[in-house]
């Protein structure tokens, strides 16, 4: 049986790879700490559930929903949006519900790129960004994120000839996995960039809340106010704590919504009816929740942080997101898959191999927050006996 090759750029998965090394460890009689997956272990709210809940009893929610259908939904997350960034948004033409925004950004290249066509993604990034770009039977160029740079691209380094066959660009910020965070400053030079270069500029936006420091995250939209080549991708996943329940939206340029809504259409419809009006009550209930749930973030990674420097792990601060980006120390700095496999194996303790998010991310492991502060500690210390 053959298969198409454009499957075999995704034969390798980060996630998928420490799932396998963590069951191996775990059938092993490991006792496990799962720090390679940042799916928040916080409650869904109590009155976004109930707003599901009475769903489930109401039989006009049971059928097929289609677009139209989800017109409640947009126009809470329209108005969501203009309260916190203050850009408006025309919910008939400017929103899509997604499964996920992870399921947004995977279709979207299909709905921009021709075979051969470039996307200019961050390297580290976020591994669905390429398997989308792959799935479309487009080339990737890795724009290099360093340190030096504070993890922002260098748009200056990207050649000419790879620009002259771009048609897209992917950015991140807060950035999973370092954790940076870019001003906004930064999003007005990425949209005159891509102004002048006629790509679409896609902003991947799941921690627009999670915010450790003391000022608010821009969105890419408020560098572009009229939407001219920008589309931006919110999940409920983080901020309001529903991973499960796969909810997101695409809010941006009138032309790439409906685009990938074609797309959409062609593959799915949307999720239920009751997982829709459950993210309505997230939207717009009580949002003090949200604050609630990046305080306790921002004491984890604190209490985290505390004790790697205690072992003598020298890690910087992060600023936003619930992850620990941390450089490996000798002689792991060049094989952080190998520090991986064999960390889960001899304690139990499972990360995400820097390398899983692309060559620039070697030499890091990302270490994911979701465990109470007691837990983290006893994680790093499992850790130091380790090295």
């Amino acid at each position: 049986m053959q298969f198409a090759k454009r499957l075999e750029p995704l034969q390798a998965n980060v996630f998928a790879d420490m799932d396998r090394a963590k069951s191996k460890a775990l059938s092993a009689g490991q006792n496990i700490i799962d720090l390679s997956l940042g799916s928040s272990d916080l409650p869904t709210e109590a009155h976004v559930i109930a707003a599901i809940d009475q769903s489930l009893h109401d039989p006009s929610t049971h059928g097929y929903l289609l677009f139209h259908g989800t017109r409640a939904f947009r126009q809470a997350a329209a108005r969501w949006y203009t309260d916190k960034f203050g850009v408006t948004v025309d919910p008939e033409t400017e929103v899509l519900p997604l499964i996920g925004s992870q399921e947004g950004t995977a279709h979207l290249p299909l709905a921009v790129l021709n075979p051969g066509d470039f996307a200019l993604l961050l390297d580290p990034g976020y591994p669905s960004h390429a398997g989308g770009v792959y799935l479309a039977s487009g080339q990737i160029y890795p724009m290099p994120l360093r340190a030096e740079n504070g993890f922002l691209p260098v748009f200056e380094e990207i050649p000419p000839a790879v620009l002259a066959q771009s048609r897209m660009m992917v950015l991140s910020y807060p950035h999973n996995p370092t954790t940076a965070i870019a001003p906004l400053s930064f999003f007005q030079e990425a949209v005159r960039f891509c102004q002048t270069h006629d790509l679409v500029l896609v902003h991947d936006f799941p921690y627009a809340d999670f915010y450790l420091g003391s000022d608010p995250m821009p969105s890419v939209l408020q560098a572009d106010p009229e939407k001219s080549v920008s589309i931006e991708f919110f999940t409920f996943s983080k901020s309001y704590k529903m991973g499960g329940f796969r909810v997101g939206y695409a809010i941006g340029n009138a032309d790439l919504i409906r685009a990938l809504r074609q797309v959409k259409a062609a593959v799915d419809f949307n999720q239920y009816r009751g997982i829709l009006n459950g993210a309505i009550a997230a939207l717009t209930g009580d949002q003090s929740s949200v604050q609630k749930a990046v305080e306790i973030y921002r004491h984890r990674r604190d209490v985290f942080i505390d004790r790697l420097h205690q072992i003598g792990w020298k890690v910087p601060i992060p600023e936003a997101a619930m992850y620990v980006w941390a450089r490996l120390p000798e002689p792991w700095v060049k094989d952080s898959i190998s520090f991986a496999v064999k960390l889960v194996k001899a304690t139990g303790v499972a990360v995400s191999p820097g390398a899983g998010f692309g060559k620039s991310g070697e030499g890091y492991v990302r270490f994911a927050l979701v465990h109470e502060p007691e837990r983290l500690v006893e994680a790093v210390d499992r850790i130091a006996k380790f090295l």
